[in-house]
């Protein structure tokens, strides 16, 4: 059924068509935050912006997906390149679709970018109401306490991985509600599942993507079909597949709240991987069936932009994008209790957008962590002294970026599998692995010519460096290790390699991240890129943790060190320079000593001494007696032995010291 609409209207519809504006730079921009869905019982209200189209349909269907729409309604036109209808009544359950017109042709239908619920695969919007999706108590749900960004600890996972395993314990394999199963563990009697998390003692839980994306049929979820996300098709609502009924709109939005809240209550906060550089599909895509090209970048040529590698990206730098991003991080941060969020390619972004998330989040709750990826997949039409990229991350308030150079520095770089890196014994990756320990900020003792990528101090605080080794992308630290070590290399230094690397990265100022399942050795079977590899690849296998778990207990007492010694955790760069030293070694050999009183620290000092070489060297301390915290391959708080002189700091490995008398 067809709503018509008088010849006024049919005036209006006329005078806000596309031929007065001369290109996307003069669309207006909407300025009121009720885009979308107003529902409530009595009436809905419908509206899009569209300052393109020639006329906007809106269909309300009984379904998520087949059948033909129970009425057709024209919607009026609004101001600020907007479109409204208003239907009274209680429409709550029902379906709708959004339909433009352009240079009188009708475009496919599509629910709008703005959805915040949808039936099956995500096609059409639902109407809903948002408090039957919350669970028990959720008013008086808590964030876990956080005084300051350095003591955050980071591990990614997948939804998929994490549970799908038949070792997991867990019942929800691939769900949401996997992250709220207590006390499961592997076929050996080792904890899995939020009891290993709080376990290990991680501090923030950072999930691949989890809003809707479009790669998975959700019609089909027996086939066990695999992706790790990155192919948006509506950004405001939970994916459907994670769920254990995507047909029903509420249920994915209640199973994922109840995952944020079991999360909450173990101790854990949660991170969100957001995708606002690109779209899965081109001219298919939400936000091309809306207003065709406003959202996106083009080459001078008038072809696609592709800095995202994925065919598009988005132009964050208009105004109405702009809006689009800050409006979604808020949505997730307040319906959601999200903690932090990660921006996947987020050098694509430019620099004002990126700002203007961190002011809105604030206006929220400033203990919101962002962070993302400071670089391209390739060239972008954006100048890159607009672009928030790693080199342009002082430009940046209070957000962090990835910091490659310690991480190809230390595990070999990502272009070429072959090549090791400092843990393999290959020299001259030194003044790399110091730019991440003092955490990217200016210091007097680094040759940043020396530096791998970036050749200079980026970061204002060393709170704006995440320093890891490996990640979902690329090759897993073990395969890393694996592919690169010497020939000779025997499975007991490879675990030695292991052991380093992250020591250096759990000791380093910034913020430490590590990949899901690299606590107990887990490999992805040397495959790189596992976007779309089957569970055998990808899933976590938990019998590892028994069978590795002299390497988790390292792991766990690393991070316990770093709860420890808040020298560790310094957030001023005033304070790195002040308080951490580098001592003159020799080649692919590290020391640095920290003073005590750091960052209210509870000794007098610190050393860290980091071999890279496959023999052993020996050591000459500093004056005084120091107690062994590390070394070898082991750790102990209550310390291993008390030494002065000479200290033998063995191959591939670490020794950690902390002064008692001078």
């Amino acid at each position: 059924m067809l709503i018509k609409i008088t010849t006024a209207k049919k005036m209006e519809l006329k005078n806000n068509k596309s031929a007065k504006y001369v290109s996307v730079n003069e669309y207006p921009v909407y300025e009121g935050n009720d885009l979308e869905l107003t529902y409530l019982p009595q009436y809905s209200k419908f509206r899009i912006w569209s300052p393109i189209a020639d006329s906007v349909k809106l269909h309300i269907y009984d379904e998520g997906f087949g059948g033909k729409a129970l009425k057709t309604y024209i919607m009026q036109p609004d101001k600020q390149g907007a479109w409204f209808y208003k239907i009274n009544g209680d429409l709550k359950g029902k379906f709708y679709t959004f339909q433009v017109k352009i240079d009188d042709k009708w475009l496919d239908e599509t629910p709008g970018i703005w959805a915040k619920a949808a039936g099956i695969n995500g096609k059409r919007a639902a109407i809903i109401d948002f408090a039957e999706t919350n669970p028990d108590n959720w008013e008086n749900d808590k964030k876990p306490e956080l005084k300051n960004f350095s003591d955050i600890i980071i591990y990614e996972t997948h939804i998929r991985d994490f549970s799908v395993s038949p070792t997991s314990g867990m019942n929800n394999k691939g769900k949401f509600l996997a992250f709220t199963e207590l006390g499961t563990t592997s076929p050996e009697g080792k904890k899995t599942g939020i009891n290993h998390l709080k376990e290990l003692g991680i501090t923030h839980l950072h999930l691949l993507p989890v809003f809707d994306f479009a790669s998975i049929d959700e019609t089909k979820l027996d086939e066990n079909k695999y992706n790790w996300g990155y192919d948006p098709q509506n950004y405001n609502l939970p994916e459907g597949g994670y769920s254990t009924n995507p047909y029903d709109p509420k249920n994915r939005i209640l199973e994922f709240k109840k995952m944020i809240q079991a999360l909450h209550d173990n101790g854990l906060r949660v991170v969100m991987d957001v995708v606002f550089n690109h779209t899965f599909l081109n001219e298919d895509s939400n936000f091309y069936l809306t207003a065709q090209k406003y959202f996106y970048r083009y080459n001078a040529d008038g072809s696609w932009s592709n800095a995202s590698g994925c065919f598009n990206e988005t132009a964050s730098e208009r105004p109405m994008m702009r809006k689009y991003i800050v409006e979604s991080v808020k949505y997730w941060a307040a319906e959601y209790h999200i903690d932090g969020f990660r921006f996947d390619l987020m050098g694509i972004h430019d620099i004002e957008t990126m700002n203007a998330v961190r002011a809105a989040l604030d206006k929220i709750d400033s203990s919101i962590f962002i962070y993302g990826e400071g670089w391209t997949a390739d060239s972008s039409p954006l100048a890159e002294d607009l672009r928030a990229v790693k080199r342009n991350a002082k430009q940046l308030n209070n957000i962090a970026v990835f910091c490659d150079d310690i991480r190809d520095a230390l595990r070999g770089n990502w272009y070429n599998p072959k090549i090791g890196g400092f843990i393999a014994g290959i020299e001259g990756n030194e003044e790399s692995v110091k730019l991440g320990i003092t955490g990217a900020i200016n210091h007097p003792q680094i040759d940043y010519s020396k530096v791998k990528h970036t050749h200079q101090a980026y970061a204002n605080a060393p709170t704006q460096i995440i320093n890891y080794v490996s990640c979902h992308d690329d090759l897993c630290l073990m395969d890393k290790i694996k592919e690169t070590a010497p020939k000779d290399a025997t499975h007991e230094e490879l675990i030695r390699f292991n052991k380093l690397a992250q020591t250096v990265v759990f000791t380093a100022q910034g913020i430490p991240f590590i990949y899901s399942g690299e606590e107990f050795c887990r490999d992805k079977k040397g495959v790189h890129n596992t976007f779309k590899s089957p569970d055998e690849i990808n899933q976590i296998n938990w019998s590892n943790k028994a069978e590795y778990m002299d390497v988790f207990n390292y792991y766990k007492e690393l991070i316990s060190l770093r709860k420890t010694y808040s020298a560790f955790r310094m957030s001023a760069a005033s304070d790195v320079r002040k308080n951490l030293k580098f001592i003159k070694t020799e080649r692919n050999f590290i020391a640095y000593l920290i003073d005590g009183k750091a960052n209210k620290n509870v000794w007098e000092d610190i050393v860290v001494i980091l071999n890279g070489n496959r023999n052993a060297i020996d050591f000459k301390l500093l004056e005084g007696r120091w107690k062994i915290l590390c070394h070898d391959g082991k750790i102990d708080l209550n310390g291993i032995l008390t030494v002065q002189g000479l200290l033998k700091v063995e191959a591939s490995s670490a020794s950690i010291l902390v002064r008692t008398l001078k």
